[in-house]
């Protein structure tokens, strides 16, 4: 009963983290591009202003300054929105850390439609493929408020470039057990299941739970995949989904052009030939509107994904 559950945007949770961090690591330094109290940095300044770097509205600098912040010592935080981070940066990422592969990590929050009212300019659906391209550079898109905090810890105790990619709309905390664990390039298979899988990422993990238990009360049995790491992919978690239930569908809240539906499409294709269905954003720009009715839309909510996969199985 996921409307049941608390409900948190993992930017809260990015500065939140941030915060802990910095309590306890004194090289961690965060630069910000103007948005400070959108990506939720702002608690960073507040708690540590001396290590806190307000770049302005200049997000390619921001990554060159975050370079050279990296080879002195620091382990540098740069956030801006995902479509900045991600698109307008792209070169002074790929170039100024991903090619000399320095320990920066980029924090892009407002990722993905779910950005709503802002529109189709500032919902970037293609930042998992722009950075999953870089060599070197580990993609991260956590899917609560607990697979945040633990990815912003694990991205500081990793040596090298990470781009960790965060969203505005508040989403059910589903990673709320004892024995849940967060390791950089491994996947959690959440629920078990022998007919189908689903492997989601980010915020389409928490309805396609939703979505295998009606599956489930059908007679169809549902595995759901959380795959937090797009890149390194958890090859081994997809190759065994593969061939234990011979059928596999992908969501996430970004094209299916480059992004999981591509990963998981690519280590099926060389390892385990089966059908594979991408459920995402279409080669469409988004639109203005409310998160939740924009979900709705492009069918990536609970309605839209069990809609999607029973018209496949039809």
């Amino acid at each position: 009963m996921a409307e049941e559950k608390k409900a948190v945007a993992t930017r809260d949770s990015y500065g939140a983290a941030l915060v802990e961090l910095g309590k306890e690591h004194d090289d961690i330094v965060v630069l910000d591009a103007d948005l400070a109290a959108a990506t939720k940095t702002g608690v960073f300044k507040k708690e540590f202003p001396e290590r806190h770097i307000d770049c302005g509205i200049a997000e390619c600098n921001m990554a060159g300054i975050a370079a050279g912040l990296s080879t002195c010592g620091k382990v540098p935080f740069m956030s801006t929105f995902a479509m900045f981070a991600a698109g307008r940066a792209f070169e002074q990422v790929r170039n100024s850390i991903g090619y000399p592969h320095l320990n920066v990590k980029i924090g892009a929050t407002h990722a993905g439609i779910s950005v709503g009212e802002d529109g189709a300019t500032h919902q970037c659906n293609e930042d998992l493929a722009l950075m999953r391209a870089i060599p070197g550079m580990v993609v991260i898109n956590p899917s609560d408020d607990i697979e945040a905090k633990a990815a912003v810890r694990a991205a500081y105790e990793y040596v090298g470039p990470v781009y960790m990619r965060f969203g505005r709309l508040a989403v059910p905390v589903i990673n709320d057990n004892e024995d849940y664990k967060f390791e950089i390039g491994k996947g959690v298979q959440l629920k078990n299941g022998r007919d189908l899988t689903i492997i989601a990422t980010g915020l389409t993990v928490a309805p396609s739970l939703e979505v295998a238990k009606r599956f489930e009360e059908e007679g169809i049995s549902v595995r759901v995949i959380n795959i937090h790491t797009i890149k390194p992919l958890d090859e081994e978690i997809v190759i065994k989904a593969a061939e234990e239930t011979g059928r596999i569908f992908t969501v996430e809240e970004h094209s299916i052009i480059g992004g999981l539906g591509s990963a998981v499409a690519e280590v099926v294709a060389e390892n385990k030939p089966v059908k594979v269905t991408r459920m995402g954003i279409r080669d469409t720009f988004g639109e203005s509107g409310p998160a939740k009715e924009l979900l709705k839309k492009y069918k990536l909510d609970a309605d839209g994904i069990y809609e999607q996969i029973n018209k496949e199985l039809k």
